[in-house]
């Protein structure tokens, strides 16, 4: 009897321990569980849209007086060229899992839809499109004198960098991608730095000791190479710069002036820094309305009628222009890894006159047309993304020129 009391209080015991590590592991099991079935394709739509909930966030919130798009819907066109086929819309809407498009013309939302879950008042995740919201906190910390120049080098602001790969390299240079440093973006690949760094995340690794694990590959300055961590490295100057953290930098200098419909959420590792190179959760029409703040030169006009220079004009000339011959848009361009040009954190597509974008992993896009006064987001969960033979990139800049030139007719 005494044997079998002593083998239930054992495991009585295990159980306890048990429950325990769980009850202090839960929050890093929860976000390794869905760091490793993040693009499932059962999966990916409602990870995209509770990526805040998974992992550690900052709130961003609504700002206290909104702003409003008017609207004034239509019908998208019906198809679109691409490589001398029709492509219907609907359809490609379809297998690109897109869940949000807003398309915004003329300061009008002209059309909007969700699907898979995604609502209008649901945050998305940004991926990529926030290293532009990055880009232009970096734009205004210049203006009001917290980071001297561009031209100075990161570490000046960063010290713990020194030794690294981002050692004297400019903050121009970290803009543009042009930093030097080794890193392979290669999602499809799974020992690729960057899904080493989506790992590290998941456990809540200090972001700041990841970017200064990194070292040099090139001379800063001469190649284009998209190296995401170059915008964590911005995120890190900014927050020495400012003394605040990007969360409340960001709300004071964007959300609230322009009327931020909705709370967002800032992913964040366990010290709390922001995952500044992706982790941005947003509603559908707040990411418009930064499109719609570079389309007027950073100019912002608010539910009042008031007019505010939110980010320097200088600013978002700048960040849209590829100042060098290794940021041109080029299909050979041997001074770039990609065929899109690059300003200050923004894409500019092969073939453009005047176009530009915001672009995040798994289609999702903030593009802006200025002269047809046009933005279109697209948000999306599309798990056959790393299929590089569907060509979803030139595929979705098609379908935004037709439906920028299909609303151009309208008018």
């Amino acid at each position: 009897m005494k044997k079998v009391l002593s083998v239930k209080k054992i495991i009585f015991g295990f159980l306890i321990v048990v429950v325990a590590l769980v009850a202090v592991y839960h929050k890093n099991l929860t976000r390794l569980y869905t760091a490793v079935t993040l693009y499932d394709q059962d999966k990916i739509a409602n990870n995209f849209l509770t990526m805040y909930q998974s992992f550690n966030s900052t709130v961003i919130p609504a700002s206290t007086q909104p702003f409003y798009f008017p609207e004034a819907v239509k019908a998208l066109p019906d198809s679109f060229e691409y490589d001398n086929n029709d492509i219907l819309t609907q359809s490609f809407i379809e297998d690109s899992q897109t869940t949000g498009l807003l398309v915004l013309k003329n300061g009008k939302i002209v059309y909007e839809d969700y699907w898979l879950g995604h609502e209008q008042d649901k945050q998305h995740i940004s991926f990529s499109m926030a290293k532009s919201f990055v880009s232009a906190l970096m734009g205004i910390a210049i203006e009001e004198g917290f980071v001297a120049s561009i031209e100075q080098a990161v570490t000046d602001y960063v010290p713990e960098l020194v030794g690294s790969g981002y050692a004297g390299v400019s903050i121009k240079d970290v803009l543009q991608m042009s930093s030097g440093v080794g890193f392979n973006e290669d999602y499809g690949d799974f020992n690729s730095d960057i899904n080493r760094f989506s790992r590290a995340t998941a456990f809540g690794t200090s972001l700041d000791d990841f970017s200064a694990s990194l070292v040099r590959e090139k001379e800063p300055g001469t190649y284009h190479h998209y190296v995401s961590i170059d915008t964590q490295v911005l995120g890190m100057v900014l927050t020495r710069a400012t003394g605040q953290t990007l969360t409340h930098y960001l709300s004071e200098k964007i959300w609230q002036p322009l009327g931020m419909e909705h709370q967002a959420y800032w992913l964040t590792d366990d010290s709390n820094m922001e995952l500044a190179l992706g982790g941005l959760n947003v509603s559908l029409r707040d990411y418009a309305k930064l499109g719609w703040l570079y389309l007027n030169l950073g100019q912002w006009k608010n539910a009042q009628g008031q007019i505010q220079q939110v980010v320097p004009k200088q600013w978002v000339i700048d960040s849209i222009t590829a100042d060098a011959p290794h940021l041109v848009a080029g299909e050979n361009n041997p001074a770039s890894s990609s065929p899109l040009g690059y300003g200050y954190q923004w894409w500019l597509p092969l073939g453009a006159e005047d176009e530009y974008a915001a672009q995040g992993i798994y289609n999702q896009y903030i593009y802006v047309d200025p002269d047809q006064k046009l933005v279109i987001v697209k948000n999306s969960a599309n798990y056959r993304f790393t299929d590089k033979s569907l060509n979803w990139t030139a595929k979705h800049y098609a379908m935004f020129r037709a439906i920028s030139g299909y609303f151009s007719k309208e008018q």
